[in-house]
């Protein structure tokens, strides 16, 4: 799922709208009524989530479970979370690997989490 591709999503089934609170690349999601984050895109040095080589990724950090977010960090693509709290929160890489639907379900179970 792309950076793109979340935010159709989001717009979608949630009617939000990415907000960039600091004027560049990296965009909130926030829920309307409350104004808390379910999830933060970023674009990331590869090396600060582990990756090798040179480059700027995107991530998506979502509000998860932290058994879930322990097994899925075994897997490819997933993250402790960047910036965040590395308990509650995971970092998913943007990329058109990952399955679009684990990713929806993601964004699902994190605006629940922070509803």
């Amino acid at each position: 799922m792309t950076r793109k591709e979340v935010f159709e999503y989001c717009r979608k089934q949630y009617k939000t709208e990415p907000d960039y609170p600091w004027h560049d690349w990296n965009a909130v999601l926030r829920h309307s009524d409350s104004g808390k984050w379910y999830g933060l895109v970023m674009e990331v040095d590869r090396g600060k989530i582990g990756l090798d080589g040179e480059g700027e990724v995107d991530i998506l950090n979502v509000k998860c479970d932290p058994v879930f977010a322990s097994y899925l960090r075994q897997q490819p693509g997933f993250f402790p979370a960047y910036h965040m709290n590395k308990t509650q929160w995971l970092s998913a890489l943007l990329e058109e690997s990952l399955n679009d639907e684990t990713m929806k379900s993601l964004i699902d179970w994190s605006f629940q989490a922070t509803a």
